[in-house]
């Protein structure tokens, strides 16, 4: 101890693994999560007079690699949402707004330019269709 009032280092009492595992949580958060009904968002009643503030949720990218640059924006979403929360809001962090067209493009626009050379990549139908082969592969 240093005297003021810190506690000394212990030991963990087992090693963190390596890499997150949802599965070995998530379940039970879940369940929790439902029983509280902590999904829900009531239909505020005729009449309210509490200002509303809703904020989109994008899902991850096409391309599954997520950075620090995801967590610094979740962070940012999360605390945001939270103020507005506590300041008396209603509040909604709606899940599922696509970002990620932009990312599949760039990757789907490389691989087509790569096969048929510079210039031969347009085309809405031919896109979408190389798009969507590109995310299932």
């Amino acid at each position: 101890m240093d005297g003021r009032g810190a506690r000394p280092y212990t030991n963990m009492p087992h090693d963190l693994p390596k890499t997150y595992e949802p599965g070995a949580i998530e379940a039970r958060w879940a369940e929790y999560w439902t029983k509280e009904k902590l999904f829900s968002i009531p239909t505020p009643p005729p009449g309210e007079t509490r200002p509303v503030f809703t904020l989109l949720l994008p899902p991850p990218n096409v391309t599954g690699r997520l950075h620090m640059g995801h967590m610094l924006n979740q962070t940012q979403m999360d605390i945001i949402v939270r103020w507005h929360r506590m300041r008396g809001f209603l509040t909604l962090w709606l899940p599922g707004t696509d970002h990620a067209g932009i990312a599949t493009q760039m990757m789907v626009e490389r691989q087509r330019a790569a096969r048929l050379g510079p210039g031969k990549i347009r085309g809405t139908r031919l896109g979408m269709e190389a798009a969507l082969r590109w995310r299932d592969s």
